[in-house]
């Protein structure tokens, strides 16, 4: 465990970037509306959410999975290359593929999933970008 190195700032970096590729991935430039009809939700419901719990608990959330993935890609010889690759595996081998799982059983359309899941997918692939260059 010794070779272990863990990039804080990167890591808040990652969190913070997760909050920013949701606002503009489920934003009405990309897929708002989509998402919106998928999710059978109205711009009301969307309005009278209570932000402050929603984005608080988001970041914070948003900061385990940073520091999971800098867990995972702690050894000191880990570069943006394999930070990259476990991030795409992450997000398309686990994250979203136990997301379309649950979607399928929650009988969602293929839409939903793929909005949805190429989230997780960029995300995740973003931070172990970040992870891995972020040395």
């Amino acid at each position: 465990m010794e070779n272990m190195e863990i990039n804080h700032l990167a890591v808040l970096v990652a969190a913070v970037f997760n909050l920013l590729l949701g606002a503009l991935w489920y934003s009405p430039a990309l897929f708002y509306q989509r998402w919106k009809v998928e999710n059978q939700l109205t711009d009301d419901q969307i309005n009278n959410q209570n932000n402050l719990k929603v984005y608080g608990l988001a970041f914070i959330i948003s900061l385990l999975m940073a520091y999971n993935m800098a867990f995972f890609l702690a050894d000191a010889a880990t570069d943006w290359v394999w930070g990259m690759t476990a991030g795409f595996l992450t997000g398309f081998g686990w994250a979203g593929a136990i997301f379309t799982i649950i979607a399928l059983f929650e009988q969602k359309s293929w839409k939903y999933i793929f909005i949805n899941s190429g989230y997780i997918i960029i995300y995740f692939t973003a931070i172990g970008f970040i992870m891995g260059v972020w040395r």
